[in-house]
């Protein structure tokens, strides 16, 4: 995907959001919480948007297929209850609990999107909402229920000033001989975390500084007894999903070409997304994936 080529294309420099149809997803009422919460990063438009690159439910490469293959090792099932960090727009939250049965407690940051997603799971259907709930919360004051879960999982939650307290919270809402995994953003050096580069994306992102390190997610595992199974660098893969994205949008606008207003979204979204791919491509950014086991047993 090339960007000159797409704004070219859809002949059209970003512009303002402006109303759309949006009749399921409460565009008024996301609307209205996004002007009170400026540190939203996200519209009803804008979560449209995300949603027709990576699916129903979904703001992040892969969907809930990428979430299904994070949480395997869990072992999941109807007798499992999961703390989920990061429901998003409420897609992992639905799917874990319809698809696995899975009690799960999904907590969201953004204000918007913890709407969002708490209404869609009401509107799923008593037997969901009885399994899965979405509440917000604040990550720079991170509180669970002790040793309430089974297992714990963090989709790109590690925001705040002090995300190794996150970490400590998850690890300490874990019940013993459960598993714990963190998909997230990190700086490969703390020196990285300073760039000029790195600041300007994490400005558009709404992500206030620090951006985590490695050291910041492992010290806290190892600190409350988690041995880490598994430290991947999924970069790549991130990479190839968000492309593969972006390609399938794009054929599809072929089809039917977007309204000027949907184009500048469009646009301003590309955008945003190049810029991430350029910061992991060389090297600035890395997508990293961690599996630990409390104890160090067999879940």
């Amino acid at each position: 995907m090339h960007l000159p080529d797409l704004r070219k294309w859809l002949g059209r420099r970003p512009r303002a959001p402006t109303a759309q149809a949006w009749p399921d997803h409460d565009e008024d009422h996301a609307n209205a919480i996004a002007a009170a919460a400026p540190e939203s990063a996200w519209t009803a438009q804008r979560i449209e948007i995300a949603e027709s690159l990576w699916g129903d439910g979904c703001l992040w490469p892969g969907g809930t297929d990428e979430v299904l293959r994070v949480a395997v090792p869990f072992g999941l099932s109807a007798a499992s209850s999961l703390l989920l960090l990061g429901a998003g727009s409420a897609g992992p939250t639905l799917r874990l609990a319809g698809e696995l049965g899975v009690w799960v407690s999904a907590y969201e940051a953004d204000p918007v999107l913890a709407v969002v997603a708490a209404r869609r799971v009401q509107r799923a259907g008593v037997a969901l909402a009885k399994r899965a709930t979405v509440q917000p919360w604040t990550p720079a004051v991170p509180e669970f229920r002790p040793q309430a879960f089974h297992h714990a999982l963090a989709i790109e939650a590690l925001r705040g000033p002090h995300p190794e307290r996150i970490v400590a919270a998850m690890c300490e809402a874990v019940k013993p001989g459960g598993h714990l995994a963190i998909v997230e953003t990190v700086a490969p050096a703390p020196r990285d975390a300073d760039l000029p580069a790195i600041a300007a994306w994490s400005r558009l992102e709404r992500r206030a500084p620090p951006l985590p390190g490695t050291d910041w997610v492992t010290a806290p595992l190892a600190a409350h007894g988690f041995e880490i199974r598994v430290g991947e660098d999924v970069t790549a893969r991130h990479v190839r999903l968000a492309v593969t994205g972006w390609r399938r949008l794009v054929r599809e606008l072929r089809r039917e070409r977007p309204s000027p207003a949907r184009a500048g979204l469009l646009v301003a979204e590309a955008e945003f997304w190049l810029r991430r791919i350029r910061l992991l491509r060389g090297g600035q950014l890395r997508v990293m994936r961690w599996l630990a086991i409390q104890g160090g047993g067999t879940g």
